[in-house]
Formats: structure tokens, C-alpha cells, sequence
């Protein structure tokens, strides 16, 4: 994963309304119940479908820790799906989300102009528009570099042109970043 992708998963996860179930057997009840099937749920998992029926029943108690990380992910990644719909639709379409970074950015602008790359921490709201494609772009499974360049799309639109008021012809080359997150 990238940070750009780590981030945009933690802020969906940030949108869901009731905890995570917490036993492994509650997260692998949740989990067949999901995949609507013990042998579904198996294959996901990567074991056989006696030992999710073990679980369910409550004979294993305590997974090994990478299968205990492999089904953390999974209910994660399936939990609460219709608010974490919700809350990307909003922010697609009338909330926009909020990018805190701390990264390099340069510049190409007219001559005479300081164009020199140079740390900046910014926390900036970005409209719907760049948000919804930001979120399109994500469900769609795009690359790390490319959802970077439509945050530095939209970062250069509303932070360093102020929505086309100040400098034309300006491009901001984001780069280097050193921390990221991102809320709805």
C-alpha cells in the first residue's frame, strides 16, 4: 500500500458509527455472515472450513497472529459498508475532505519567481469536485502516484492559486512527503 491509499482507507474507517467486533469468534461470525458461508469464509481466509466451524463453535479460542491480523482485515475492510458509502458520497458531493501534509513543494512559474522546493505543513479543505475524484480514483484502484497527482491538482488549485484569483500558469510539484492524513 501507499500513503495516499493508507490514508484514504483510515479516513473511511474514521466514518463508521459502532466498533469493530472484538473476539475472534464475533469477527468470524460477522465474517461468514458476510461472505455469506463458512467455506466462503475459509477461502478468504486461507484455512480450511473445519477450522472456521471450530471457531464459530468456540473450540479455538485464539488464532495464530497472522491469521488474528488476516481476519482483523477482513471485517474490517467489510464493516458497516452502507455509512462508509454514505460518508463518501458527502464528501463527493457537498462536504469535500481536508488534506494535513507535511511534504516538498516546487514550483514552475514565470521567471523571477521563487520557485525553489521547500518543506511546507499545510491542512487545507479541498472542494467536492476534487474530493469526489480523489474517491472515484481510489475505489478504482489507482496507483499511489496517481491519486498524488490529483491532490496536488486540487492542493494547487485552492491553496497556491486561491481558485484561479493569484498566479496563472503556476504547477506545484508535490513531492517528499513526510506525513499525510486525510479527513472527511
Amino acid at each position: 500500500m501507499g500513503i495516499f491509499r493508507d490514508s484514504l482507507d483510515k479516513a473511511t474507517a474514521n466514518t463508521l458509527t459502532r466498533p469493530l467486533p472484538k473476539s475472534p469468534q464475533t469477527q468470524m461470525r460477522f465474517l461468514v455472515k458476510s461472505t455469506k458461508g463458512t467455506r466462503a469464509a475459509a477461502e478468504t481466509l486461507g484455512i480450511t472450513q473445519r477450522t472456521v466451524e471450530r471457531y464459530l463453535k468456540g473450540q479455538i479460542k485464539t488464532p495464530r497472529p497472522e491469521l488474528a491480523a488476516r481476519l482483523a482485515d477482513e471485517v474490517r475492510r467489510r464493516w458497516q459498508p452502507r455509512v462508509r458509502e454514505r460518508a463518501k458520497q458527502q464528501a463527493a458531493t457537498t462536504g469535500g475532505i481536508t488534506i494535513e501534509t507535511r511534504a516538498r513543494f516546487g514550483f514552475t512559474a514565470a521567471p523571477g519567481t521563487t520557485d525553489d522546493a521547500r518543506i511546507r505543513l499545510i491542512t487545507q479543505h479541498l472542494t467536492p469536485d476534487y474530493a469526489g475524484r480523489l474517491l472515484d480514483a481510489h475505489t478504482a484502484g489507482a496507483t499511489d502516484q496517481q491519486l498524488k497527482d490529483i491532490a496536488a491538482e486540487g492542493l494547487q488549485e485552492v491553496y497556491f492559486k486561491d481558485r484561479g484569483r493569484r498566479a496563472p500558469g503556476l504547477r506545484v510539484d508535490f513531492t517528499d512527503i513526510d506525513y499525510l492524513d486525510i479527513g472527511y
